[in-house]
C-alpha cells in the first residue's frame, strides 16, 4: 500500500494505524476491517496443530460447504462436496503436521455449517498467514475434469469463473435471513486500497501450488483463474480457493475419493506451502539448514 492510499484509507476510517510485523501476525502492515460483523460468538476458535509457539507460519484450511449446505452433488452415488472437501482437508492437515514446518487449523472438522464471513473471519482471528478454501466442482458437461486454483479478482477471468463464484457466494443465503449486508462501494475501496499485496502473494502461491501438484494431480488446461469469491476477501491474508476436481466426472470423483488421490493432493499442497514460506521469511530471520526447503 503506497502512502497516498494509506492516508486515504485512514481518513475514511477503514484501517487501523500501521503496526510492526511479527511472526504469526497478519501478513499486511495494517489491520483492515472488511466486514464489521464479528465472527459468530458461538463458534469456538479451532485448535491449532503442529509446532508449539507462534514462530512458525499458520495455514488455515477451509473445507468447503458443510451442514445444511451440501455443495455440489455427484451425478452417481449421491456423493456430496462437503464430505469430499473435509476428507481432503484432513489429509492436507495430517501431511503438514507430519512435516512439522508450519502450524495448521481447519475452519471445520465435522459436518457443520459456517457462513462465508465466518470462514475467513476465523482465519483473521487466528492471525493466519495463508488461507486455503478446498472445494470440488460440478458441471452439466460430464466431460469437464481437472483441478483449478482460483484467486480473488473483482473481474472474473472468464464466464465460467464468474458463474462458479456466484454459485459459491450463495452459500451464505442458505437458511439465512441476512443476505447482502456488505456495502459494495466500501468493499471495492477496501479491495483497491488494502488487498493489492495479498492478491499478488495469492497469485504467486497459486503458481507454486500448480508447479508442485501438477506432476500427480490432474489439472484443467488453464489451471489458474480469477473471480470475486466472497470467502477469499480477507484483505490481509493471502487466500486461494482450490477446486480439486469435478464430482460430475467419474474418474475425478474416483480420484478424489481414493486414499491415494487425497494423499497426492496433500503432498502437492504441502510442498507448495513449505516452498511459499521458505521464500517469505520474517524480516531479519535466518532459517536453519533444516528449515530450508
Amino acid at each position: 500500500m503506497d502512502l497516498l492510499a494509506a492516508l486515504l484509507a485512514a481518513l475514511l476510517g477503514l484501517i487501523d494505524p500501521p503496526a510492526p510485523w511479527s511472526p504469526g501476525a497478519s501478513r499486511s502492515d495494517v489491520t483492515i476491517i472488511l466486514d464489521p460483523t464479528p465472527v459468530d460468538a458461538r463458534l469456538p476458535p479451532p485448535p491449532i496443530l503442529g509446532p508449539a509457539g507462534t514462530d512458525r507460519p499458520l495455514v488455515v484450511l477451509d473445507p468447503g460447504h458443510g451442514g445444511r449446505d451440501p455443495g455440489a452433488v455427484a451425478t452417481e452415488g449421491n456423493r456430496r462436496e462437503k464430505d469430499v472437501t473435509l476428507a481432503i482437508a484432513r489429509a492436507v492437515r495430517d501431511a503438514l503436521v507430519a512435516s512439522g514446518r508450519v502450524r495448521v487449523a481447519l475452519t471445520r472438522n465435522d459436518d457443520s455449517y459456517l457462513a462465508l464471513r465466518d470462514r475467513y473471519g476465523l482465519a483473521r482471528q487466528l492471525h493466519a498467514d495463508l488461507f486455503i478454501s478446498i472445494h470440488a466442482d460440478a458441471a452439466p458437461n460430464p466431460g469437464a475434469s481437472g483441478a483449478t486454483i482460483y484467486t480473488l479478482s473483482e473481474v472474473a477471468s472468464d464466464a465460467e469463473a464468474a458463474l462458479l463464484a456466484a454459485r459459491e457466494n450463495q452459500a451464505d443465503q442458505i437458511g439465512s435471513n441476512e443476505p447482502g449486508r456488505r456495502d459494495a462501494d466500501v468493499n471495492r475501496i477496501l479491495i483497491d486500497l488494502s488487498q493489492r499485496e495479498s492478491m499478488d502473494i495469492s497469485a504467486r502461491f497459486a503458481a507454486l501450488l500448480y508447479r508442485e501438484a501438477a506432476p500427480t494431480v490432474p489439472f484443467r488446461p488453464v489451471p489458474h483463474a480469477f473471480a470475486s469469491f466472497a470467502v477469499l476477501k480477507a484483505p490481509d491474508i493471502p487466500s486461494v480457493l482450490f477446486e480439486c476436481g469435478y464430482l460430475t466426472h467419474a474418474p475425478d470423483l474416483a480420484y478424489l475419493e481414493s486414499e491415494a488421490g487425497r494423499n497426492q493432493i496433500a503432498s502437492g499442497m504441502r510442498r507448495a506451502i513449505e516452498a511459499h514460506f521458505a521464500r517469505r521469511q520474517p524480516r531479519g530471520a535466518s532459517p536453519s539448514a533444516a528449515d530450508r526447503i
